[in-house]
């Protein structure tokens, strides 16, 4: 998922709980399922800024000297203005980007079938 090109606000918006219980039914599992994907954007984009910052790691043991890299300051401006996981996550739902399933009503309609 290309987080840096979503159309996920910057800011909080209020949105209708009927809008997002639609598909599911429940507004407490659709809640649930932002969430769940809310987390793994959270960890995908910490790993991001994790790997492009250790390209500026100084190993010096002196806490003495601070250096300030310029470039570092841009990354992590420009991480800081993106908008937060639980708005890309609520933005991937509503255009129904994310794929979620429920094993226990899964196996419900598998009986069913048989």
């Amino acid at each position: 998922m290309d987080y840096k090109k979503s159309k996920a606000p910057v800011n909080t918006v209020t949105r209708n709980i009927m809008d997002l219980c639609e598909e599911t039914g429940n507004i407490y599992e659709s809640v649930a399922i932002i969430a769940k994907r809310a987390n793994q954007i959270s960890v995908q984009i910490k790993e991001d800024l994790s790997k492009k910052l250790a390209e500026f790691a100084s190993y010096n043991d002196s806490l003495e000297e601070v250096f300030e890299n310029r470039e570092q300051i841009e990354i992590s401006r420009y991480y800081e203005k993106l908008p937060k996981p639980t708005l890309l996550a609520t933005q991937e739902f509503i255009e129904g980007k994310v794929y979620y399933r429920d094993p226990a009503k899964d196996n419900l309609t598998v009986a069913a079938e048989v």
